[in-house]
C-alpha cells in the first residue's frame, strides 16, 4: 500500500498551511488567552471559507467530497500549527446533521457561522437516539449552539445547555476551553447509530493525526534549536545526547504520521482490522506527540519552560488530545484484546 500523499493531497496541505500560517493559530492562542472562547471570528470565517469544516462531507451536502485519509493530512497539519476551536466537534457534527438532511445546520458549520462543541462523557452516562443523561465535560463549547457527543454505538447532536447549567473549569491547555456540566436532555435533535457511520472510529482517526502532527512539530522545533543554540562556540546538536534525543523524535513523529495515516485509510476502505489499526494509531500518536513535546523542552532547557515559549503549549496540548474519546490505559488494554483475537 502506498501511503505516500499525491500530489492533490499536498496541494491542500499547502493550501491549509498556508492559511495558518497567514493566521498564526499561537498568535490567536495567546491573545484570547482571557477570553471566554477560543474562536478568533476572522481566522474561523477564513478557514471556513476555504474548506477546512466540510472536507470530507459529500459535494451534494455541501462539502468536497475527500476521503478520510485527506482530513487526517489537514487535522495533522492543525496539529503542528497548534490550531485552536472546536474542528473536530464541528466537521462530525455536520456530519451528523447531514445524515438527517439538515442542509441548514450543516451549512451553518460549514460556512463558520454556528458552533459545535464537544462534549466528552465523563462516567458511563446514557447516551442514545431517545436522550442524553449523566456527567460531561465540555470541551470548546463556549458560544455553540449545539453538543456533539460521540460513543461506541452512535453519534448524538442536542442544543447546548443553558449557561447556568454549565460550570466553567481551568483547563490545562490555554487553547482549549472546559467546562463541566450534568445533562439530562430527551430531545436529541439527530442521532447516527455506529452500523450508519462510525463517528468514534473516525473521531479516533483524526485524534490521532493531530497528534502526529504535534509530534512531528515538536521534533522540528528541538532540531531547529540544536543548530542554532551555541555553547562554547558550537551548535548543541554536536553533542551526541542532543542528536539522540532529536534522532529518537524524529522516529516516533514518522511512526505517527505513518500508523495515524493507515489507520485512516483502513477505516474508509473497511478492512477487518480497521479498529485494531486506529487503536494503535491512538497509541503511537499518543505516546509520540508527549514523549516528543517533553524532549522538546529538556532540549530547549530552562527556556523550554517558561510561558514566553512555544514548547509548553505543545506539551498541555498532547496531554489534552491524548485523553479524548478513551483513555491511554484503555486504549492499550483494546489493543491486547484485539491482538488476541486476530
Amino acid at each position: 500500500m502506498d501511503l505516500l500523499p499525491s500530489r492533490e493531497q499536498l496541494e491542500l496541505v499547502a493550501a491549509a498551511t498556508d492559511f495558518l500560517d497567514s493566521h498564526p493559530p499561537v498568535d490567536i492562542l495567546r491573545t484570547r488567552r482571557g477570553e471566554s472562547g477560543v474562536v478568533d471570528p476572522a481566522q474561523w470565517a477564513g478557514a471556513a471559507e476555504i474548506g477546512l469544516l466540510t472536507l470530507g462531507l459529500d459535494e451534494e451536502q455541501g462539502g468536497l467530497g475527500r476521503p478520510l485519509e485527506d482530513e487526517a493530512l489537514l487535522f495533522r497539519a492543525l496539529g503542528r500549527r497548534l490550531a485552536s476551536g472546536p474542528h473536530l466537534a464541528c466537521v462530525l457534527g455536520a456530519r451528523v446533521a447531514a445524515h438527517h438532511g439538515d442542509t441548514a445546520l450543516a451549512e451553518a458549520v460549514g460556512e463558520g457561522r454556528a458552533l459545535i462543541g464537544l462534549a466528552e462523557p465523563r462516567g458511563e452516562p446514557a447516551v442514545g437516539p431517545d436522550g442524553v443523561k449523566g456527567a460531561f465535560d465540555l470541551i470548546d463549547a463556549a458560544g455553540a449552539g449545539h453538543l456533539l457527543v460521540v460513543t461506541e454505538a452512535g453519534a448524538a447532536l442536542v442544543e447546548a445547555p443553558a449557561a447556568g447549567q454549565v460550570e466553567a473549569v481551568e483547563a490545562l491547555d490555554p487553547g482549549m476551553r472546559l467546562a463541566t456540566a450534568t445533562l439530562e436532555i430527551t430531545r436529541v435533535l439527530h442521532w447516527v447509530p455506529a452500523g450508519t457511520d462510525p463517528l468514534w472510529l473516525r473521531a479516533l482517526a483524526l485524534n490521532a493525526a493531530t497528534l502526529a502532527g504535534v509530534a512531528e512539530a515538536t521534533t522540528e522545533l528541538a532540531a531547529r534549536h540544536a543548530g542554532e543554540r551555541v555553547q562554547f562556540g558550537k551548535p548543541i546538536g554536536v553533542n551526541q545526547a542532543v542528536k539522540h534525543a532529536c534522532v529518537d523524535m524524529a522516529v516516533r513523529a514518522e511512526a505517527a504520521a505513518d500508523q495515524s495515516l493507515f489507520a485512516a485509510v483502513a477505516l474508509r476502505s473497511g478492512r477487518p482490522d480497521a479498529l485494531f489499526q486506529l487503536l494503535s494509531a491512538k497509541s503511537v500518536a499518543g505516546r509520540a506527540a508527549v514523549d516528543n513535546a517533553a524532549s522538546c523542552i529538556q532540549l530547549h532547557g530552562g527556556m523550554g519552560f517558561t510561558d514566553e515559549h512555544d514548547a509548553h503549549l505543545y506539551l498541555k496540548r498532547a496531554h489534552s488530545l491524548n485523553h479524548l474519546f478513551i483513555e491511554p490505559a484503555d486504549v492499550l488494554a483494546r489493543l491486547l484484546a484485539e491482538g488476541a483475537a486476530q
